[in-house]
């Protein structure tokens, strides 16, 4: 348990307050500007909030989520598809402030050429946040030896009662998989962008959607290889 916790006060007038259920998609394309959003899921309430992050986009984002009932469930999943010289920043920070709630956060994504990507992502358990679930991911792909990213996720745990994890990798295609599908006549091109496809896909579960933004994402990748 690092330091001591810090109780700071929470105001729903500045926040997206979930009372029930909320899906909500954010794609961003060249010349969009993201705002920070703040949410406060209330008790039993369901969230869950992709952002997309398309070619040629320059994004800074900034996710606050609170757990403010017993019982909520929260969802944060983003991507990325970065081909050229993008620069692309994510911080979130979810805290638990009651017991019982389960949060999840998961961000992908592809750097090639010379994109630089930064993910910085905290989640906080407070101290009467018992039987608290609260994972994170940061999962990403290099495509050139230019690229980069830079990955930071963080818990501060003042709960005993919890099961937390988080976990960060990088790395480039797998060329073993690249072997198999060309050798069963599929070209080179089309099995990296296969492979970038699947890398993506955790991100559109259960989205109603799904579809159409794995099409977009297609020929989002296309564009880069």
């Amino acid at each position: 348990m690092p330091g001591h916790y810090l109780d700071t006060a929470l105001n729903r007038a500045e926040a997206l307050v979930v009372k029930q259920q909320l899906q909500q998609v954010c794609i961003l394309r060249p010349g969009d500007t993201a705002a920070p959003l703040r949410i406060v899921a209330e008790a039993d309430s369901r969230t869950d909030l992709t952002v997309i992050v398309m070619p040629g986009t320059d994004a800074d984002l900034t996710i606050e989520a609170d757990l403010a009932g017993e019982n909520a469930s929260l969802r944060i999943a983003g991507l990325y598809v970065c081909g050229a010289s993008e620069r692309v920043t994510v911080h979130t920070r979810v805290c638990h402030r009651v017991p019982g709630c389960r949060s999840d956060q998961i961000f992908t994504g592809i750097a090639g050429g010379e994109a630089r990507v930064a993910f910085h992502g905290t989640i906080v358990v407070a101290p009467d946040a018992q039987q608290t679930e609260a994972y994170q991911q940061s999962r990403n792909l290099l495509l050139s030896r230019q690229a980069r990213v830079e990955t930071e996720p963080q818990l501060e745990i003042y709960a005993d009662d919890v099961k937390c994890s988080h976990g960060a990798t990088a790395g480039s295609l797998n060329a073993d998989e690249q072997f198999y599908m060309r050798s069963r006549g599929i070209p080179e091109a089309e099995a990296k962008v296969l492979q970038m496809l699947s890398f993506l896909s955790p991100v559109l579960e259960g989205l109603e959607d799904r579809d159409v933004l794995a099409a977009e994402l297609e020929q989002a990748i296309r564009s880069i290889v």
